[in-house]
């Protein structure tokens, strides 16, 4: 927060055909070639290494309560400069607690003994102004705390007028001047704070309350100017962690590996999990079985299928491997959006193919019936959302909708047999292997298949597989944000993914904090 010169804004939260699928898909499929294969091999194989921005060997050992918390303050570190980097909109709130929690009574009434105590004092004959010194002395640390380092001439003045000896003298002969010192106070916050307290300030200037209500409200402005220090550090921050980011967040997991030698376990068992079902479903080429060997998947196969499963993460079964737990939130929100699109498009899919010609080439009906049922199935994640439920309400307000459409073009309206089977339809998407439920989770895993596979996804997030037109604009929204992550996560932890994956292709053990730094490594971070 500059002084006096520059005085910060706030910051406020805000918050972003077939044809060519399947000729991107055969490009995705084209990595698995015999020459990649053995490019890939050799790559992997490779002794050479560099000590630049790699994790070191750390033997296994049994860690201190220290070292732990050590690990986890790197953590919390990482976790929060990814959220500044990551999130533009990022900043902090003001601390609030809800209105009936036990924490809210417990404080307010700490604070309420606090202040009481402090009337009492000065309305004591003499006053008492031990309580009072200690409020003022920590007021002018709080004051000081937004000074930058060069204002030398404000703190000064800030140590002159708050001189702790000097008002603990004039105390003893109950010569202490409260209300001079807390006019200056609240000049020196206007002086400081953003101008979006300048109304606050305003307020406590004119202020006709006793001094004990008014330094509660000073209490409350500080702890808002706090909140916009810190918010303002944070946007000054941020470009500088944006130039550094990948060096900065690859080094502290560096970090927290070397103190915590199994902090990749779960990415680890992630990977092969993948690895083991892309080896079940490889089918042998001329060239391999010429030679009896299977068809090993090339680095960049396993990785494009192990991101495709992130999207599909189930977190009530296992947490989200180490290398993604910073974007848990972003992930989750992802996939919730892409799964709600999936069930619009699937409602809308089966009604399309029920009624068939009387509602074609309709727009117009079309947004509505997307519009409404996004609306009814919003909140479908929360855990007392009755799915089924819902979709029966969908299927009849769809159903009392075509009917209008039907009637106002001179078409019989849906017989109640009609009506019935469609609702049905509508609700079957409930389970697991409904044909059309599969067919559109199919081809919406094709479809981010073919975006994390091209150099240039951006040139592919409209071209939506067939079927899925009318998810278009959510499915490309929900495309970029997932593979802007994507390719950032695999260019921050690329080194640990082919230490990994080379460990699990052409060696029995098991993957080791020291990725080397090879030509398979680079690739696997610029791909």
């Amino acid at each position: 927060m500059p002084l006096n010169d520059e005085r910060p804004t706030s910051t406020s939260s805000g918050e972003d055909q077939g044809s060519d699928v399947e000729s991107s898909s055969e490009r995705c499929d084209s990595m698995t070639s015999t020459s990649d294969l053995d490019c890939s091999r050799e790559s992997f194989t490779s002794d050479c290494s560099s000590k630049h921005c790699t994790p070191s060997s750390s033997p296994p050992k049994t860690l201190t309560l220290d070292e732990v918390m050590e690990s986890a303050r790197d953590l919390s570190n990482l976790s929060f400069a990814h959220e500044i980097i990551v999130n533009h909109n990022f900043h902090v709130e003001p601390d609030s607690l809800p209105q009936d929690s036990l924490w809210k009574v417990v404080r307010d009434n700490v604070h309420k003994a606090f202040w009481d105590i402090l009337e009492s004092e000065l309305n004591d004959d003499p006053p008492e102004y031990g309580q009072a010194i200690r409020l003022l002395e920590e007021i002018r640390e709080i004051l000081l705390s937004f000074l930058n380092p060069g204002a030398n001439r404000m703190r000064t003045q800030i140590m002159e007028v708050l001189d702790m000896d000097l008002i603990r003298q004039q105390a003893d002969n109950d010569a202490v001047d409260i209300h001079r010192l807390s006019s200056y106070i609240i000049t020196t916050m206007g002086k400081m704070c953003a101008p979006v307290r300048d109304e606050e300030i305003k307020k406590l200037r004119e202020s006709s309350d006793n001094i004990v209500t008014l330094f509660r409200e000073i209490f409350r402005v500080l702890d808002l100017m706090k909140v916009d220090m810190v918010n303002f550090t944070i946007d000054n921050l941020r470009p500088v962690l944006q130039r550094q980011s990948v060096e900065y967040e690859r080094a502290k997991f560096q970090s927290i590996l070397e103190k915590t030698p199994n902090a990749l376990d779960h990415t680890t068992s992630w990977i092969k999990s993948v690895l083991e079902e892309l080896l079940s479903a490889t089918i042998p080429t001329e060239q391999t079985q010429g030679k009896g060997q299977q068809a090993v998947p090339g680095p960049f196969q396993i990785l494009n299928a192990a991101f495709l499963r992130i999207l599909t993460w189930d977190y009530n079964k296992s947490p989200l491997p180490e290398t993604w737990m910073t974007d848990e939130t972003r992930l989750r929100e992802i996939q919730c959006k892409l799964q709600q699109c999936q069930a619009v498009n699937e409602v809308l899919l089966i009604v399309y193919s029920t009624i068939g010609g009387p509602i074609q080439g309709l727009p117009s009906l079309s947004d509505r019936l997307k519009r409404m049922t996004s609306v009814l199935l919003d909140g479908m994640h929360s855990p007392d959302f009755n799915l089924k439920e819902v979709l029966e309400g969908v299927g009849a307000q769809i159903c009392c909708e075509l009917n209008k459409s039907l009637t106002e073009r001179n078409y019989p309206a849906l017989t109640p047999a009609l009506q019935a089977t469609l609702t049905g339809q509508i609700c079957s998407i409930t389970q697991k292997d409904n044909p059309i439920r599969t067919l559109v989770e199919d081809r919406v895993q094709q479809h981010f298949m073919v975006l994390m596979c091209d150099p240039k996804p951006q040139a592919k997030l409209e071209q939506v597989p067939a079927g899925l037109t009318v998810i278009k604009p959510e499915l490309a929204l929900v495309g970029a944000k997932f593979i802007s992550l994507v390719n950032y996560n695999k260019t921050v932890y690329g080194p640990f993914y082919a230490d990994i994956i080379r460990k699990l292709m052409f060696s029995s053990s098991p993957p080791a904090a020291n990725p080397p730094q090879n030509m398979a490594q680079d690739s696997v971070t610029s791909n």
